[in-house]
């Protein structure tokens, strides 16, 4: 859907991909206002997004934390981002608790299983009741 869209854009360099009613970018509350529309409508379909917050910064986030998890560098995903300093991604980083667990698991001895601890319910009985 998206390249039939880009083949209807005027190719100049300068043309924004989602334009406003006057052929110039549309602005943060525009796209606030549509993000919250569709969110809407994906509740209705889908109950798990409820109490969930569906924003254009939570988008973006999702959008950085793909490419990380794709391989992408934390530099490019920092320039993708429009950010200044590569380091401005380092909290994308630093959250992700699934490459903390890719860190943990190659530092698994050989004769050691590798995987996620699962432990015994009787123990999570006994944390919870502490």
């Amino acid at each position: 859907m998206l390249r039939a869209w880009l083949d209807e854009l005027d190719h100049a360099p300068d043309t924004p991909i989602f334009p406003g009613p006057r052929g110039t970018p549309i602005g943060r509350d525009a796209i606030r206002r549509r993000v919250a529309k569709h969110a809407a409508a994906a509740r209705a379909r889908c109950p798990s997004l409820h109490g969930k917050p569906v924003t254009p910064h939570v988008l973006r986030h999702t959008a950085a934390m793909q490419l990380l998890h794709g391989g992408c560098d934390s530099a490019v995903i920092a320039l993708w981002l429009g950010h200044e300093n590569p380091r401005s991604t380092q909290p994308y980083i630093h959250a992700d608790l699934a490459l903390k667990e890719q860190a943990l698991a190659r530092t698994t001895p050989p004769e050691v299983n590798p995987g996620r601890y699962r432990p015994p319910d009787p123990l999570l009985a006994f944390l919870e009741g502490l």
